[in-house]
């Protein structure tokens, strides 16, 4: 089971109104999801955004990918984070790199 953390549309019409939710992969864009991690209000000036750091911590630490959209806006409310688990992960596949490196020699 692929894990996504995506936007769910909700609202009347040309009202929107956005959760932030951890759902499966397969699932439709409104349909079921595994839990809800915060909700964006694009018709105030500014946005409104409000997230559950710990929880979307939480979900990226057990490998859920945001989208596009969520990661940019994860990026500036949470800044740094996404790039740090990025960075973790490289470091990770560069150890193991280097130690089948050292195992054919």
């Amino acid at each position: 089971m692929s894990v996504t953390i995506r936007m769910a549309r909700h609202g009347r019409k040309k009202r929107p109104f956005y959760r932030v939710v951890v759902a499966d992969k397969d699932m439709p864009r409104d349909g079921r999801f595994l839990e809800l991690v915060g909700t964006v209000n694009p018709l105030t000036d500014p946005h409104t955004v409000n997230l559950k750091e710990d929880r979307i911590k939480y979900w990226l630490g057990v490998g859920a990918r945001p989208s596009d959209t969520v990661s940019n806006i994860i990026e500036k409310e949470i800044p740094g984070h996404l790039s740090e688990l990025e960075n973790k992960r490289l470091e990770k596949i560069r150890s193991r790199r280097a130690k089948r490196k050292q195992r054919a020699k």
